[in-house]
């Protein structure tokens, strides 16, 4: 028992949310779509409504007015036949009817009446004209309103039916055509209103956004806040922001130039002294210590300079691809190139022609076949790097782009075992507005996917 309690206590809800959740695939996305839909929707009904029952109560009051006119009429029609009995063929009646009422009538011998169209709910005359012919008539009658343009009465007398055809205007008015015209016209003036306001309010958010978009792209694009008081607030504070990053990236490349210069002047006294000692085995492996040391530092200082200022600028990721493709089979591995499209983005040159050479590198030191691949479907540019290499585990795949992280021997992803080839390439993809990931490759191997957009 108290299960189905529960169960109909939770019906409710259950259609509740799936209601909310119909609506919330098919309402609109867009904050100037959305905007519109709840300036427009609330007063729009409220209009509707409004001019809804306030046409309806007027009309109803005409309706009634006619309706009460034609019963007049009807009954007035009836008096005069049976108080002229000696106009027997019915001329005065008749021309009376025609020409002063504006009535047919005809005098029909006396029948059984014919049955009344059924009364509908929504029809105003259906409920009105009966209404006020049994006030002002003595006798049976039946109404036929089944014609869109006539209403006929038949009256059933002592000797005869009078049949009274008169027009359907004559009794009601319809508002149907002025409901739809009025709310029409009426929304269509609200829409063009709330559509010019809110496109002036929405058009300095998306320049913010837009901003901030070709910032987070590594891209400079000018800006100024406007708009209403908060979107304001929005880019000054979008502004501070990206002068704090600026200065902060400023800072860290002065402070890296410093220290690479300072640890480049040790390593060359380092060299030179070895080069002034004698050749034995000992100084050839601090020779090789020294110049794993050299590697290792450029590449250190070159995950945390990052794009160090580069400028961004149209590149041809094509030409980058073809000089790696020749570097490849100059060490006597097969490289094959494929290029669909344009294959020009607007990058920081240096930052990717490293992030391609990384992951070049990783594939040749891997690999005796290599596929370098390049699409570009107007959105995004898509490189691919395959190679039949041994590849990497599918639940380490994220792991290699850890920092100073290293991999098993049969794949280790880095130049010098520093441990960030694969991390300076996702970072420097990511500092574009794009991304690299790692997948296994249809050689066998592994395939790295470099998504820029165009």
């Amino acid at each position: 028992m108290t299960m189905v309690i529960l169960d109909t206590i939770d019906a409710p809800r259950r259609l509740w949310r799936r209601l909310g959740a119909w609506l919330h695939k098919r309402m609109p996305k867009g904050l100037y779509a959305r905007a519109l839909l709840i300036l427009i929707l609330p007063i729009v009904l409220l209009q509707s409504a409004v001019a809804y029952v306030y046409m309806q109560r007027h009309w109803e009051a005409i309706t009634d007015r006619l309706s009460a006119a034609v019963a007049r009429d009807t009954a007035a029609i009836v008096e005069l036949y049976r108080s002229f009995p000696q106009d027997a063929d019915h001329q005065i009646l008749t021309r009376v009817a025609g020409v002063d009422l504006a009535i047919k009538l005809t005098i029909k011998p006396k029948a059984p009446l014919p049955p009344s169209t059924p009364r509908t709910f929504f029809s105003l005359l259906d409920r009105v004209l009966p209404r006020e012919l049994e006030r002002r008539l003595k006798y049976p009658f039946s109404i036929d309103t089944s014609n869109s343009h006539f209403v006929t009465i038949d009256v059933l007398l002592d000797d005869a039916v009078l049949e009274v055809v008169t027009t359907r205007t004559q009794a009601y008015a319809s508002n149907s055509h002025i409901f739809f015209i009025w709310t029409t016209l009426a929304s269509v003036v609200i829409l063009a209103i709330a559509m010019t306001f809110l496109r002036n309010q929405v058009r300095p958010i998306q320049r913010l956004a837009r901003a901030a978009e070709e910032f987070g792209k590594g891209r400079d694009a000018p800006f100024r806040p406007s708009g209403a008081r908060e979107v304001r607030q929005a880019g000054a504070a979008f502004l501070e922001m990206k002068r704090r990053v600026e200065r902060a990236i400023e800072q860290r490349t002065t402070m890296l130039n410093g220290v690479s210069h300072d640890l480049r002047t040790i390593l060359t006294r380092f060299k030179l002294s070895l080069s002034l000692l004698d050749k034995t085995v000992e100084t050839g492996e601090l020779r090789k210590d020294v110049e794993e040391m050299e590697n290792m530092l450029e590449s250190y200082l070159a995950f945390a300079r990052g794009d160090g200022g580069e400028a961004p600028a149209k590149t041809d990721v094509g030409a980058f691809l073809r000089d790696l493709q020749a570097d490849t089979q100059k060490m006597g591995i097969e490289a094959r190139l494929l290029v669909r499209g344009v294959p020009e983005v607007i990058v920081r040159p240096a930052a990717l022609r490293r992030l391609l050479a990384n992951l070049v590198g990783n594939a040749q030191r891997y690999g005796k076949r290599i596929d370098l691949t390049a699409l570009n479907d107007g959105e995004m540019l898509t490189i691919h790097v395959d190679d039949d290499g041994p590849g990497i585990p599918v639940d380490r795949l994220e792991d290699a782009f850890r920092p100073f992280y290293r991999l098993d021997e049969s794949r280790n992803q880095d130049n010098g075992n520093s441990g960030l080839g694969l991390a300076i390439a996702r970072d420097i993809a990511r500092s574009h507005g794009g991304e690299v990931a790692l997948t296994r490759s249809p050689l066998g191997g592994l395939r790295a996917t470099v998504t820029l957009p165009v």
